[in-house]
């Protein structure tokens, strides 16, 4: 099982001119590792919905990598959306589930099916291109490169120690960069980036 670090920081050394957009549990770890302007946290509406936002980002940006950091919870709250990518003829998305087996950010209660429930094969049934499942650091950062590399959608599942990161909110003294602005403001920050 990895940390969230060892996790995070391979990517973030990895990591080219890709959006990436964070949910729930990794949105304020993620921002220790980037300031990027092509960061997007996903993190205030409804559970469950930042592989929606990527799969519209990737549509919209054909030319460019995204990248969505997603919540075991957060993805099990919309399977249906592994079906729609595949669907959709997006060869640009990389989605990686983060499986903590809890709902963190909501006072980490127990994931529906954590334990029985496979991410990896789900994805691979429903026509992903490429899939992985990771559990041990060195492996992860070994093959991250590959996993980044080619055609997608690519989903990769990765084992993270179970955290303790809070509700989260958008406000100006907020630790996480881009927690700090609206979501309006996030938006439009980020459709600036793209066209710039």
């Amino acid at each position: 099982m990895l940390t969230k670090d060892e996790m995070l920081a391979p990517l973030a050394r990895l990591r080219e001119d890709q959006i990436v957009v964070t949910t729930m549990s990794v949105v304020r770890p993620w921002a220790r590792h980037s300031q990027s302007e092509l960061d997007f946290a996903s993190a205030d509406s409804a559970m469950g919905h930042a592989a929606d936002l990527a799969l519209g980002l990737a549509l919209a940006q054909p030319k460019r990598g995204v990248i969505c950091l997603n919540g075991d919870g957060s993805m099990l709250m919309s399977l249906g959306t592994l079906a729609t990518i595949v669907d959709s003829g997006v060869t640009n998305l990389t989605l990686v589930i983060v499986v903590n087996g809890t709902y963190e950010i909501t006072g980490s209660q127990p994931l529906a099916a954590h334990g029985t429930i496979d991410f990896e094969a789900v994805a691979r049934a429903v026509g992903f291109r490429r899939t992985y499942a990771f559990d041990q650091a060195d492996e992860y950062e070994r093959q991250l490169p590959e996993v980044l590399a080619g055609v997608g959608p690519v989903l990769a599942s990765v084992c993270v120690e179970p955290g303790s990161e809070g509700p989260l909110a958008r406000r100006p003294s907020a630790a996480s960069p881009y927690l700090r602005t609206s979501l309006r403001e996030s938006a439009r920050q980020l459709r600036d980036a793209l066209s710039g």
